[in-house]
């Protein structure tokens, strides 16, 4: 007897395989960085440098024959509590040795230039002319030494050095951690050398507060924006803050220097 035809079975319908798709890791982005030349860093140091033989040559002027900067400018409790407030600015044009204003200069110069960069021409000259106020202030509240400096501004960009570092984190991936602990162990190092006899370290503190303060409000806050490869830093911080960061720096130290004067 003949068997029927065996045909071959007919293997199920295979669905279509769903591919799993690993999620992207992010990855690092190469991003130039503001390029401009630091016309205010060279300007003040140009301008203190100015200052300094100013105070020299006078002293050795027949009839000055004493610091003629230092006595309309230098920081004095007695003077300021007469009305001249201007005395809480200008001390940071002011120096008292060749070594004095060379590390100054120095430090403004490693510091500045970079800061100069991040935070553009005039919000620079505004952070360090309010870490000069800061600082004065509470040299004026706290020490009664007459202090002349520029170190309550340079601390104040050390300061502000610190909350850049900081609020921009991301962008700097893995340097931020090295960066930051530098400017710790700079700030630390310099107040620890501040409490050495002469030197006004109430102005460094009040210096690093002006700093610290202003850059928290009104520092630049960079985000990445664009299309590769044509991808670019934008500061997201608006000038209203800014503005708002400078009037804290002003009010809050403006209304410890007229409490001192009342006292």
């Amino acid at each position: 007897m003949n068997e029927p035809p065996s045909f071959p079975e007919k293997s199920p319908p295979v669905e279509d395989a769903q591919q799993e798709i690993p999620p992207q890791q992010p990855r690092p982005v190469s991003v130039a960085l503001p390029q401009s030349a630091p016309y205010v860093t060279y300007a003040i140091i140009g301008i203190t440098v100015f200052v300094f033989l100013l105070q020299y040559a006078t002293q050795y002027i027949p009839f000055i024959g004493f610091d003629l900067p230092a006595a309309f400018f230098i920081k004095s409790n007695a003077l300021i509590k007469s009305g001249q407030v201007w005395r809480l600015f200008t001390p940071a044009l002011l120096h008292g040795s060749l070594t004095h204003i060379g590390f100054n200069m120095y430090a403004l110069y490693i510091f500045g230039v970079g800061l100069e960069r991040h935070f553009g021409h005039n919000r620079f000259l505004l952070l360090y002319i309010l870490g000069a106020f800061s600082g004065n202030v509470m040299s004026f509240l706290f020490s009664d030494a007459n202090s002349l400096g520029a170190s309550t501004s340079i601390f104040g960009l050390i300061g502000a050095e610190g909350i850049f570092l900081y609020q921009n984190r991301k962008m700097f991936a893995g340097q931020f951690g090295k960066a930051i602990q530098n400017v710790i162990f700079i700030v630390v190092i310099n107040l620890f050398l501040g409490l050495s006899p002469g030197i006004d370290n109430w102005g460094h503190i009040g210096g690093l507060f002006g700093g610290l303060m202003f850059a928290w409000f009104a520092g630049p806050v960079w985000a990445v924006e664009g299309i590769r490869p044509m991808l670019q830093l934008v500061d997201k911080r608006s000038l209203r803050e800014v503005i708002i960061g400078a009037a804290m720096v002003l009010i809050i130290f403006g209304g410890l220097a007229m409490w001192g004067m009342m006292r």
